[in-house]
C-alpha cells in the first residue's frame, strides 16, 4: 500500500541568470514500510525534493499525498500539525539545541505539542535507551561524539511516532565506521517498526542496503538496478 505519493511535481528557482528548473513533472510512489534511497549528483535537487515531500517547501505545481491526505491543500496551521505528527526529519547536521541535554532535545517536540510532561520525558528516555544512549541522557550535544549526536537527532525525529522518516545525507558529516553504524540503525528501525524511510544519500553502502534505489537526473527519478 502506498504511503507517500507525489505526482507531476514542478519546482525551480529564479536566479540572476534566469529560471533554473529542478523538478520537472516528477512522480514518486513510496510504499508503506519501504526503505527508499534517492541518489544523484551534487546540486541536482535531491534536498529540494525531500523538502517538497516533507512539506517544508511547496512545489510550483503537482501534488503530494501522505496516507491519502492531500497535504498541499492544507492551510499552514493544519499542515504544521500534520507534518509534526506524521513525519520525522534527520539532516546532515543534527541541529540539536546546544544548551539542552540529549533528553531535553528529544522531549522538545513533545513538549511543544503540549503532551503531558510525564509522557514526554518517559517517551524521550525510552527512545534514547533504545538507541544505546542510556549513559548520555543528561549530556549536552557539545560533549557527544558525531555519531551520538546523530542518534539523538534520530530519537528526536521519532518522538511523535511518525509514519515516515525523511533523512537528508544523515551520514554526510560522519566518518565511515560511524556512518555504517547509523546505516544499520536506520535499517533496524525500518525493519522492526515498519517505519517508512526515504533517505537522500551519496553513500553507496547505505543506498545498497535500501529496498529500492532511485536516481534524480534532469528533474526526474529513474530506477537503479
Amino acid at each position: 500500500m502506498s504511503l507517500l505519493v507525489a505526482q507531476k511535481l514542478v519546482k525551480g528557482y529564479r536566479t540572476a541568470a534566469g529560471y533554473v528548473p529542478v523538478l520537472q513533472e516528477l512522480d514518486l510512489d513510496v510504499a508503506e514500510g519501504e526503505m527508499l534511497a534517492i541518489t544523484g549528483a551534487s546540486g541536482v535537487g535531491k534536498s529540494t525534493l525531500l523538502h517538497v515531500l516533507g512539506t517544508l517547501d511547496r512545489p510550483e505545481s503537482g501534488s503530494v499525498r501522505l496516507g491519502g491526505q492531500d497535504v498541499l491543500a492544507l492551510g499552514e496551521t493544519a499542515l504544521r500539525s500534520f507534518r509534526n505528527s506524521t513525519l520525522g526529519f534527520v539532516f546532515q547536521f543534527h541541529h540539536l539545541l546546544p544548551e539542552f541535554s540529549a533528553l531535553e532535545n528529544v522531549a522538545m517536540p513533545l513538549l511543544i505539542a503540549r503532551k503531558p510532561e510525564k509522557e514526554a520525558w518517559a517517551r524521550s528516555r525510552e527512545l534514547l535507551v533504545e538507541l544505546g544512549l542510556e549513559h548520555r541522557l543528561e549530556h549536552r550535544p557539545g560533549t557527544l561524539s558525531g555519531g551520538e549526536q546523530q542518534r539523538v537527532a534520530v530519537a528526536r525525529a521519532l518522538a511523535q511516532s511518525p509514519r515516515a522518516l525523511l533523512a537528508d545525507e544523515p551520514t554526510g558529516n560522519l566518518d565511515e565506521e560511524t556512518g555504517d553504524r547509523l546505516h544499520g540503525l536506520l535499517r533496524r528501525l525500518n525493519g522492526e517498526r515498519k517505519l517508512t524511510v526515504v533517505v537522500v544519500t551519496h553513500n553507496g553502502r547505505l543506498a545498497q542496503a535500501c529496498d529500492r534505489r532511485l536516481s534524480l537526473e534532469a528533474g526526474k527519478l529513474r530506477p537503479l538496478g
